[in-house]
């Protein structure tokens, strides 16, 4: 469990670090006290995640090759959002959303965070490779150890993780960090593995069919 934990922290913090989102993060971050739009923002955050893995869980029903199927074309999807979508457009956004709302005292700080985050996020590259996570995960045949319900758990504890964790550092440094690391490079490297598992789950596929 602790494995899938792990790499679902690693895929959803890949996938997050560059999203409009995490922009809107540092926006507000920097024009409303840090520690009220993390709370706003990382609650958001987790309510999505517990959304997108009980929608994952019901994708659980369709038939194997049907399910991976769609676990392939998500993972692609996230490839293409990565690897073709500009960074600065992503950040025009994210900038535009945070814009929208207007700070004030602490309970209006954390939920104009917890609402900028809660629309923008529905929808979003990582709720629905939550929900892609969990159908891969759910898989009672290839993984064992994960049945009841453990592999639906271990997506949401991992993807809730990565997200908090975004939402600190966009609160607390996102302008610092940006300067430090380019976002940009992170789309590239998180395109690649998306990209990467996506055509692992291709091959999968075609060898179970023949």
């Amino acid at each position: 469990m602790l494995k899938v934990i792990l790499i679902c922290l690693a895929l959803q913090f890949l996938l997050e670090l560059p999203d409009k989102t995490m922009i809107a993060m540092i926006y507000m971050g920097t024009r409303a006290r840090p520690l009220n739009v993390f709370i706003g923002g990382a609650l958001a955050f987790v309510v999505h995640m517990a959304i997108a893995v009980g929608a994952g869980g019901l994708l659980t029903l369709l038939p194997q090759t049907p399910k991976e199927v769609v676990i392939a074309a998500l993972f692609l999807v996230g490839a293409f959002y990565l690897l073709f979508v500009s960074e600065k457009e992503e950040e025009e956004e994210g900038e535009q959303e945070a814009e929208a709302e207007h700070p004030g005292k602490r309970w209006r700080e954390m939920a104009t965070a917890f609402g900028v985050i809660f629309v923008g996020e529905f929808g979003d590259l990582t709720q629905i490779q939550a929900a892609n996570l969990t159908v891969k995960y759910n898989d009672f045949h290839k993984y064992p150890e994960l049945a009841h319900g453990h592999g639906a758990l271990a997506v949401f504890i991992g993807s809730s993780l990565a997200l908090v964790l975004i939402a600190f550092m966009g609160a607390f440094g996102g302008k610092v960090l940006v300067r430090v690391l380019p976002l940009a490079t992170i789309r590239k490297i998180g395109g690649v593995v998306f990209l990467g598992m996506g055509i692992y789950t291709i091959l999968q596929i075609f060898h179970v069919l023949h």
